[in-house]
């Protein structure tokens, strides 16, 4: 096994010299760190985590915690994770996944990730009034929330509600006025927040909002989008537009409307949120709003390494914005009043 004493032997460099390089000191000349950082490549030099862990005070290991119940599994939070990795192994990360759940029964993920020594959490799904989440905060852990505004957190977010206002602007300006809305939970975050945009929108454009087109979709699931656009169908006077709170609901309804034998965009026009991959590529493509989820991982990563580095506690709010994407799952009121 290749040890630090190698590296000296081989450069020339006294053991403290190379010992700096490694934990990446800035008194050492550029000319000095790219010999020993080549000898390093070339006996292939790992670093014991136990002495790395020892030298810098710190286990380089980040927490993440998610909640089993609110749909991890959506793409959204894979593909915000996936950005949060990405950065975190740059910096020499490694994390360590926790749900609300731990073991048998429920169990307080601030106590374990305190007991495991961890130097910062990262939150990527979590209901509003969450205890847990709560405890987090107020504990003295460097944290982030993702997809969560709060109140004394440090917290990553789209902007939800000038999502919801692209969505009907671009349906209004297709000519539509009859738009129902699927909405996603309420104990979450983004579901309340494009709920509220919805409403928001509909009164500046002087549109009425039938309390039959407003429908619980739940969890932001494909199946939760289907059930609730069933529910729609079952209407006597029907909308012309489906605004989804989420892609995964959005691709629901249209399989239901498709099994009524109907189409999109022919019978409905319909918009999503996300702006997943799989919206992409279905027939027809799926107009929605896109959330910048490669930007949203790498801002999380950001703020949390910022509290971890300089070991003071700073709040900051971050909305990262969305943009409208258009596809051909919507077209002009005119269009539909034709077939």
């Amino acid at each position: 096994m290749v040890t630090i004493y190698d590296i000296a032997k081989k450069t020339g460099y006294s053991i403290s010299t190379v010992s700096k390089v490694l934990n990446n000191y800035s008194d050492v000349g550029e000319k000095t760190k790219r010999k020993i950082s080549e000898a390093v490549d070339e006996l292939g030099y790992y670093p014991s985590s136990s002495a790395r862990t020892l030298s810098t005070k710190r286990s380089w290991t980040i927490g993440v915690v998610f909640d089993e119940d609110s749909g991890i599994e959506h793409p959204f939070f894979n593909a915000t994770i996936e950005s949060f990795k990405k950065s975190a192994e740059k910096e020499g990360y490694d994390l360590l996944f926790a749900s609300n759940n731990i073991g048998s029964e429920p169990k307080s993920y601030v106590d374990h990730f305190l007991y495991r020594g961890v130097d910062g959490v990262v939150v990527v799904c979590s209901e509003m009034d969450s205890p847990e989440l709560k405890k987090l905060i107020e504990s003295d852990l460097p944290s982030v929330v993702v997809d969560l505004d709060m109140r004394g957190a440090n917290v990553v977010y789209s902007d939800n509600i000038h999502g919801s206002e692209l969505a009907i602007d671009h349906l209004h300006s297709l000519g539509h006025t009859k738009i129902a809305h699927l909405h996603g939970s309420t104990t979450q975050f983004a579901g309340q927040q494009r709920l509220e945009g919805f409403y928001s929108v509909m009164k500046k454009h002087g549109l009425t909002v039938h309390d039959e087109y407003v429908v619980d979709g739940g969890l932001f699931t494909y199946e939760g989008g289907k059930a609730a656009m069933e529910q729609i169908l079952k209407l006597t006077d029907l909308p012309t537009a489906i605004y989804a709170a989420g892609d995964m609901m959005a691709i629901g309804a249209i399989t239901a409307i498709q099994e009524a034998g109907l189409s999109v965009p022919d019978d409905f026009s319909v918009v999503g949120f996300d702006d997943i991959k799989i919206g992409r590529f279905m027939t027809p493509g799926l107009t929605t709003i896109r959330q910048e989820t490669t930007l949203i991982g790498k801002t999380a990563a950001n703020l949390l390494f910022e509290q971890i580095n300089s070991m003071e506690r700073q709040l900051m709010s971050v909305k990262v914005p969305v943009r409208l994407v258009e596809r051909a799952s919507c077209q002009s009121i005119s269009k539909i009043n034709q077939v």
